[in-house]
């Protein structure tokens, strides 16, 4: 993925110029609403844009003028370093000079060292409830990808089960949420919320993924409703979102039967040979106008 940033020459994505030329009676003016005045968020994972685990991740970001960043923990090499009150201190720096909020935390290394099976997991797990508490977030992504698959792995799944429930409780009292996304479908999702029992934990739901696993998204989305769904990734692999083979005007009339609002963030949706900056530009435009 090219990362070059190339600012002189690119042309501004879906960021601020037009905003002073709109009047509030502008039909357009929902589209260039203050965030917090926005039914939905979008924002980036930082690892999609080229600065996993790197405060330089919102200066990208308002580049193609996104609201927010979803932020990893950190990697092994670093010891998840996000968990240091210094590193805290220069995401929360980033993030108010560029005007940006962290969007949610993310724990991607979980794909190679499955929480299903890894005592060191635990700790980062906990840990990362405090950490998504001090920068402002709400959600943090639990992968279950590589080696964390949990298809066809019962017993991977019932220690699953057994490590949510005892983090729950501090989940719930911190007011975070636990984001499980895996490649398993909405009724296997809906089981394992069911056996841990706790509003804390919920479904991130990636409408890419679930595609390639032909999996109906749209029945699945509408399954699992609001109180289940604590975040989404928008997502194509090799196609920009609007050009690839998920029917996004149909995700956002499930998104609206079920009253989803909230973060949206984008991941991949960059062609073959483009860059990144002006392949995120050009998916923030669509999605501005499709959740206008």
């Amino acid at each position: 993925m090219n990362t070059s940033l190339n600012s002189s020459r690119q042309k501004p994505g879906c960021s601020a110029p037009a905003v002073a030329a709109l009047t509030l009676s502008s039909p357009l003016a929902p589209l260039f609403a203050a965030p917090d005045a926005r039914r939905f968020k979008i924002g980036a994972c930082d690892w999609s844009i080229g600065q996993m685990a790197d405060p330089a991740a919102f200066a990208v970001a308002q580049q193609i003028g996104l609201d927010g960043v979803q932020v990893s923990l950190g990697t092994v090499a670093n010891d998840m370093h996000l968990r240091q009150a210094e590193v805290q201190r220069q995401f929360r720096a980033a993030a108010t000079k560029t005007g940006l909020e962290v969007a949610s935390l993310a724990i991607g290394e979980l794909n190679g060292i499955p929480y299903k099976s890894d005592p060191r997991t635990v700790g980062w797990v906990r840990d990362c409830i405090g950490v998504c508490r001090a920068l402002g977030g709400r959600v943090v992504l639990l992968a279950f990808f590589g080696q964390g698959d949990l298809r066809g792995d019962k017993a991977g799944t019932d220690e699953v089960v057994k490590r949510l429930k005892a983090v729950a409780p501090q989940a719930e009292q911190a007011g975070v949420v636990l984001g499980v996304e895996s490649w398993l479908s909405a009724a296997e999702h809906l089981e394992i919320l069911h056996r841990v029992g706790s509003k804390a934990v919920q479904v991130y739901y990636d409408v890419c993924n679930s595609t390639d696993r032909g999996y109906d998204i749209f029945k699945e989305l509408r399954l699992l409703g609001r109180e289940r769904i604590c975040e989404l990734h928008f997502k194509e692999n090799g196609a920009l979102l609007g050009q690839g083979r998920v029917d996004f005007k149909k995700v956002r009339a499930a998104l609206d039967d079920i009253g989803y609002r909230g973060w949206i963030q984008i991941e991949g949706a960059v062609p073959p040979g483009a860059g990144m900056l002006e392949s995120y530009q050009a998916n923030c435009r669509f999605l501005r106008g499709l959740l206008a």
